[in-house]
């Protein structure tokens, strides 16, 4: 049965059009994942379905019986309420009028939030979300509308929603970036795209699949256009023997093949690699701990970040993630032990919140700031050539930041980041906001970055994208290293449950007793991995050839003194050549230093 239809709907934002005569439908027990590029208008799409604005043209049609709950990206609170009342209050009937308050405090605590009676406007953003998901998912509803549900959740979290979700009976509409909460909780794909909806029958897994497949028809339907027109231009071309009403139809069929539009290609998040070189100190944490009060969030945490690095940092909201990202960035002190930082190393920190965006100015201007131009793989870039690259048009450049959408101010707050041409790389929740293919583009971006990647994230494909080394919060202050990304993490958390280990992210009820054991953490142990210590093995034969070979090169530049030709090819050589053994220097210096420090540990 058809709950609701939107057809043939038409809608502007500041002179921009999101839907040019866009249609949908959703039936009862779907679950249907909305994507699309931040700005096309998936936010308010949702908005429309759910009755709160109105198309310009078009119709929506609700079946007479359908309740809507709806989730809002940023929600409000009216003033001076308790958490527990804006759960509880818009969703209080007669006949739950005795069980409510018991639904919401559960639903809450499943959400990470415990203190039922605090205002709920001393909350964060994130905890906000939290509160405003769990009134959302309380209200009897027919059609369950979530716009972007599973930001500020943790792992545990996601979870837990992904298995509400799955099994909740009335029909979703959800917009997520989170690519396996789409692909475990979706039966449908929606894709926004050129003001159309595109609709996918299917997983997220399945869409890529069906998307490739509609593209190449696309493709291949364009280039039989393309050869009719070449033939029945090379007939006009050649002149019309006689007036013929059959030969004046050729030429009508010709207009309109010709005046027909051909696929449009999807516009592409662009982003070149520029950044600075790093010298032989990078960062080094050493016995760094962060308290507030009597609340210890990690203590005796040591690290030395390699120049290559990709490592990811977990762990439950609250735990001090965000904090330590403060304290390596410089934006806050450690309560205890140092961040070294060498000085060639340039942080780049994209913060969770936007902290750091002016929105009084000027797209352009907001770029502008942080630098005119960036040197790239392609020479000197201007910051509106990188606008365009990141998707905003030169008629978007000089509008206020506060005009763009949420995920475009991500995405324009990512690229004042990279325009510092950053060589460390912090990102606390990247994924919050970003779409599906900013997301895709960024993660190519990290694989060529020459630089340290240290990742705060609970998308979990992320995690398995980018890093290849994970630090996991643990109760008593503790921070575990796990090699790999968060699917060897979670089979390794798996593997530890069953022998009786300690993991990540246990139960609440758990966390008290071990709290208490706090004063006796002990630091993270520094230690090789097994490429480091083949590495480590090898490096001194390897400087020796370097030796060696710089040392045939001078023999032969001598023999060769005469030889102009040959001297120039081997001045290159010899350039090479000290290059390679100025780079294995650093790094022998770097694996001897980390050798030293594991062995004085260990004794």
């Amino acid at each position: 049965m058809n709950l609701l239809s939107l057809e043939n709907i038409r809608k502007t934002y500041t002179e921009r059009p999101l839907f040019n005569g866009a249609s949908f439908y959703l039936n009862e027990n779907e679950k249907v994942g909305l994507i699309g590029v931040n700005g096309t208008g998936k936010s308010t799409l949702l908005r429309i379905a759910a009755g709160l604005e109105e198309p310009e043209e078009g119709r929506v049609v609700r079946a007479g019986h359908v309740k809507i709950s709806y989730l809002s990206q940023t929600p409000e609170f009216p003033g001076d309420r308790t958490v527990l009342e804006c759960v509880a209050e818009p969703n209080r009937t007669e006949e739950n009028a005795w069980s409510i308050e018991a639904e919401a405090k559960a639903m809450l605590q499943e959400l990470g939030i415990r203190d039922f009676g605090q205002n709920v406007n001393l909350l964060s953003g994130g905890q906000k979300k939290r509160v405003a998901l769990a009134a959302a998912l309380l209200a009897p509803a027919d059609i369950l509308i979530l716009d972007e549900p599973t930001n500020h959740l943790d792992s545990e979290m996601c979870a837990w929603l992904e298995a509400y979700l799955k099994n909740y009976r009335g029909a979703l509409l959800m917009v997520t970036h989170d690519r396996y909460f789409l692909d475990q909780v979706s039966n449908r794909i929606a894709e926004l795209d050129q003001g159309q909806i595109y609709s996918y029958q299917a997983n997220y897994a399945g869409f890529l699949e069906l998307k490739a497949q509609r593209l190449e028809m696309e493709t291949a339907s364009e280039r039989k256009r393309q050869s009719i027109l070449r033939n029945e231009l090379a007939w006009i071309m050649r002149g019309a023997r006689a007036r013929s009403t059959k030969q004046k139809g050729r030429i009508q069929r010709f207009e309109e093949l010709q005046n027909r539009r051909g696929p449009e290609e999807q516009a592409q998040v662009e982003m070149e690699s520029a950044y600075s070189r790093l010298g032989r100190t990078t960062v080094e944490l050493e016995s760094l701990g962060m308290a507030y009060e009597e609340n210890v969030l990690f203590r005796d945490f040591s690290y030395i970040f390699l120049k290559d690095d990709r490592v990811g940092f977990i762990g439950p909201n609250g735990c001090g993630k965000s904090t330590l990202m403060k304290l390596i960035a410089g934006k806050m002190e450690p309560w205890q032990g140092q961040v070294v930082v060498g000085q060639t190393v340039k942080i780049g920190y994209f913060s969770q919140e936007n902290e750091y965006l002016d929105e009084t100015v000027r797209v352009i201007d907001a770029v502008r700031e942080k630098a005119e131009y960036v040197r790239t793989a392609d020479g000197l870039v201007s910051a509106s050539q990188m606008l365009e690259r990141f998707l905003f048009p030169s008629s978007q450049q000089y509008s206020p930041v506060s005009k763009l959408s949420g995920g475009e101010k991500r995405r324009l707050y990512l690229l004042q980041i990279l325009m510092t041409a950053p060589n460390v790389l912090i990102l606390d929740e990247p994924t919050n906001d970003l779409d599906i293919r900013t997301l895709q583009v960024l993660e190519d971006y990290l694989d060529q970055f020459a630089g340290i990647v240290i990742a705060v994230s609970h998308d979990r494909y992320f995690l398995d994208r980018v890093v290849r080394r994970i630090f996991a919060f643990e109760n008593g202050g503790r921070i575990r290293q796990y090699e790999g990304g968060y699917t060897d993490y979670s089979i390794a958390c798996l593997q530890n449950r069953s022998s009786g280990q300690e993991t990540a992210e246990k139960a609440p009820e758990k966390k008290k007793t071990e709290n208490r054991d706090w004063k006796q953490g002990k630091p993270v142990k520094l230690k090789f991995s097994y490429k480091e210590q083949k590495e480590f093995e090898n490096i001194e034969d390897e400087i020796a050839a370097l030796e060696e070979e710089l040392g045939r090169i001078e023999q032969e530049m001598m023999e060769n003194a005469t030889n102009s030709y040959r001297l120039a090819q081997l001045e290159d050589k010899k350039n090479q050549a000290e290059q390679a053994l100025e780079e294995k220097m650093e790094r022998w210096v770097y694996l001897n230093d980390l050798n030293e420090k594991i062995e004085a540990q260990d004794q």
